[in-house]
């Protein structure tokens, strides 16, 4: 006899059973709805790219989580570690297919090779959406404004988005003779969550070897205020070159504002976002119930990254869904709403003889917008209720040979127990959409 292979996973990686499915596959829909109600449309591209593709403009920290191979024919290959990076190369191929400003989202698994913990896994599934070919305040300001449109709905609504401007950070650093450090001050700023103020210091004391620099660097960072007050501060300490880029936020705050939903946003001159391709906007989003599952919903502008690909210059700005974390901070907080099926009714089968009046029935409630499955075979009714259950199907159709020849049948709802009895395809469907 054979040697049985033991079943198993990797590390970081998961199974989703169907309710755990169901639940994915119910809050995509309604992100997508969310999605278009805002004009954009969605793409598709390749799980592996050319590693040169997505490497180009990385730092060693991206690298170390990229899964990395060569392919049967020499091929250097990555797995695609988000959906930004490829959709830039998307827009460099295609910019004569598309049109512009080009509004996309992509919902899609990426990889990354990063330590296994609560919320995080090695695949995951993000929800992107990007404005490209503008930049302006306005265009900001819808992502922003989306951001805050998808989450309320999926039934996020206690949470807040942290928004800085890399452009006014840059500007900072330029004034204290680091432009050449920026990226690294940055990645080590972005940092300041997980490890804390004082590692964050003796980080920079190394990049800086300038305690000066580095405790206005803390300065810069931690003083905050209120929106407004905290843009005047730190518009003041990064000087005349940040001028444009605070002129944007207010722009922003402005339309924020004219929308009515300028109090879910705060300036936090720390989030700066540790990918490099950020030149402008950036933000993370916070549950306000469960702040410590870390950011749900985040981006920024790339002004430079389709760049890297071609020529012309293409401005973008854009964000990302955590869908898996987003899932595993709503389960921790208990509203995350599982269902095991999709289905709306259940027919039993009582009678093996009335198999194609079953079905005919099946067919009738379809028509009529209803789910319907048919138990396949005549078990005891107990097991047909036990699998229902399990389902957490609310409806149940009971038919008799002599109900059979009426058209009629018996509707029963499974969780009050209440009857319907003489009951048409009409006036079931009617009770089941309540």
């Amino acid at each position: 006899m054979e040697n049985i292979i033991q079943p198993k996973i990797l590390k970081g990686f998961r199974d989703f059973l169907p309710e755990a499915e169901i639940q994915r596959a119910l809050l995509q829909e309604k992100l997508v709805s969310a999605f278009r109600s805002y004009g954009f449309v969605p793409i598709d591209t390749p799980v592996l790219e050319y590693s040169e593709i997505l490497l180009r403009k990385s730092n060693g920290e991206t690298e170390k989580q990229v899964f990395r191979f060569e392919d049967n024919g020499g091929r250097d290959v990555a797995l695609r570690f988000d959906l930004t990076v490829p959709f830039a190369r998307f827009v460099a191929e295609h910019k004569e297919e598309l049109y512009f400003p080009f509004k996309r989202y992509h919902i899609a698994k990426v990889w990354r090779g990063e330590k296994p913990q609560a919320g995080r896994y090695r695949e995951f599934v993000q929800c992107d959406f990007d404005m490209v070919g503008t930049d302006s305040a306005a265009s900001d300001f819808e992502i922003l404004s989306l951001m805050k449109t998808s989450l309320a709905a999926i039934g996020v609504e206690n949470i807040t988005i942290k928004i800085n401007h890399r452009g006014i950070f840059n500007a900072f650093l330029a004034r204290l003779g680091l432009s050449e450090k920026s990226e690294d001050v940055l990645r080590i700023v972005d940092k300041l969550a997980k490890i804390g103020e004082d590692e964050v210091i003796n980080q920079l004391n190394e990049i800086t070897e300038d305690n000066t620099k580095s405790s206005d660097i803390i300065k810069f960072i931690s003083d905050s205020q209120d929106f407004d007050s905290t843009l005047s501060m730190i518009g003041e300490m990064a000087g005349p070159e940040a001028e444009p880029c605070v002129k944007r936020m207010r722009e922003i705050r402005s339309m924020m504002k004219a929308a009515g939903i300028e109090s879910t946003y705060v300036l936090d001159p720390s989030i700066t976002r540790g990918l490099d391709y950020y030149t402008g906007v950036v933000y993370e989003t916070f549950l306000n119930d469960l702040p410590s599952i870390g950011s749900v919903c985040s981006g920024g502008r790339y002004d430079n990254l389709a760049g890297l690909y071609m020529k012309d210059k293409i401005s973008g700005v854009g964000a990302s869904i955590g869908l898996d974390r987003l899932i595993a901070g709503l389960e921790q907080l208990g509203i995350s709403g599982k269902k095991g099926s999709f289905v709306d009714v259940e027919i039993f089968c009582q009678d093996s003889s009335l198999a194609s009046e079953y079905q005919s029935l099946a067919q009738k409630l379809r028509e009529r917008g209803i789910n319907v499955e048919v138990f396949p075979e005549n078990k005891k009714i107990g097991q047909q209720y036990a699998v229902t259950d399990k389902k957490g199907i609310k409806w149940g159709i009971l038919m008799s040979a002599q109900e059979a020849e009426q058209k009629k049948f018996t509707l029963k709802n499974l969780e009050t127990r209440q009857m319907f009895s003489d009951v048409d395809a009409d006036k079931a469907a009617e009770i089941i959409r309540g």
